[in-house]
C-alpha cells in the first residue's frame, strides 16, 4: 500500500479534526452570542457544516482501516489484481493500452492508473493472459480487451 495515499488520508483526517474540534466551537460560539438560533443563519450554517466533517471524518477513518487491512499475502500471484499492470489489446479500436490496478484515491486515467472499483478495473480483476473480458463503459457502450500481458504486484519492482 502506498504511504503517500495513506498520509493524505491522515493529513485530510488531521485537518478535519482541527476544524471540528476548534474552528467550528468557536464559529458556534459566536453563532449563539447573535441571539435567537432558530433564525440565525450563521450558527445553522455552522451546524450543517459540522455534520458534513463529522461525516467525512467518518468516511476517511473507515478508508484508512479499509486499507490497512490489505493483506499482501491475500493478493493472488497468477491473476490480475490490485496493484497489477497490464497490457491490453483493446479489440475495438485496434490497439495497446497499459494500465496499473490502484486504489480509488490514487486513480488517474490519464496517467493509465485506474481504480479496482472502475468498470474496467471491476472486468480485469481474477483475469490472466490470453483472457478477452467485455467491459460496459460509463458512456453505455461495451469495449472488448484481451490481456496480452501482466505483471502483479509481486513482480513488479516499482511498488
Amino acid at each position: 500500500m502506498s504511504t503517500t495515499i495513506v498520509k493524505k488520508l491522515q493529513d485530510e483526517i488531521q485537518a478535519l479534526e482541527r476544524e471540528l474540534n476548534h474552528e467550528l466551537p468557536a464559529e458556534l460560539k459566536r453563532a449563539r452570542a447573535l441571539g435567537d438560533l432558530s433564525e440565525n443563519a450563521e450558527y445553522i450554517m455552522a451546524k450543517q457544516r459540522q455534520e458534513i466533517v463529522n461525516a467525512r471524518l467518518a468516511q476517511l477513518k473507515k478508508r484508512l482501516a479499509d486499507l490497512s487491512l490489505v493483506n499482501m499475502s491475500n493478493i493472488p500471484k497468477d491473476r490480475i489484481a490490485f496493484g497489477s499492470r497490464v497490457v491490453l489489446y483493446d479489440m475495438d479500436r485496434d490497439s495497446e493500452v497499459e494500465y496499473r490496478l490502484v486504489t480509488t484515491e490514487e486513480a488517474d486515467f490519464a496517467r493509465g492508473l485506474i481504480s479496482t472499483t472502475s468498470p474496467i478495473g471491476r472486468g480485469l480483476m481474477g483475469k490472466k493472459v490470453g483472457d478477452t473480458v467485455k467491459i460496459s463503459t460509463p458512456a453505455g457502450g461495451t469495449r472488448e480487451f484481451e490481456v496480452k500481458e501482466m505483471q502483479t504486484i509481486h513482480e513488479r519492482t516499482d511498488v
